[in-house]
């Protein structure tokens, strides 16, 4: 799966503070809404729901919220890098900055499970987590993560 056709350079931000886990996964919305079009209030209510199934930060302070919506054709990405990590109920309790949500439509099937192990793989990688840590810069942190799926596409 190749990141572009998921992710718009729009969508991906540096983000200074969040003062919470809901305060996120509502800028998360807020950014779906302005770049793909999503209701806000929609998606943030899926993944609240999601998260109420069982926490989606997956350790080393990442997280992959992600959720079916009605609205939309396809599986589309937001990418936020925190400056300060939020509590984030991960399953190594540590706090999350590297956010990677995914949005699908209600009647997707392998498609949102092919972006779930882009994304998963993505950032299990050690060294792209650094670079990506490393970065502020919104264009840069767009440019490593459409690197590292063209890099293991080829």
């Amino acid at each position: 799966m190749n990141l572009e056709s998921i992710l718009k350079p729009e969508a991906v931000r540096a983000v200074g503070r969040a003062a919470s886990k809901k305060r996120v996964l509502q800028d998360i919305a807020a950014r779906a809404a302005a770049v793909y079009g999503v209701d806000a209030e929609t998606a943030f209510s899926a993944l609240q729901e999601r998260e109420s199934l069982g926490p989606t930060g997956v350790g080393d302070g990442i997280a992959i919220p992600h959720a079916r919506i009605d609205g939309i054709d396809s599986v589309v990405g937001v990418f936020f890098k925190l400056e300060k990590p939020v509590d984030y109920d991960s399953v190594d309790r540590q706090p999350v900055d590297l956010i990677f949500a995914l949005f699908a439509p209600e009647n997707s099937g392998i498609e949102h499970l092919k972006a779930l192990a882009c994304v998963s793989r993505l950032l299990r990688d050690r060294a792209t987590r650094s670079k990506l840590r490393a970065n502020d810069d919104d264009s840069t942190l767009y440019a490593i993560l459409t690197e590292y799926a063209d890099s293991r596409a080829a």
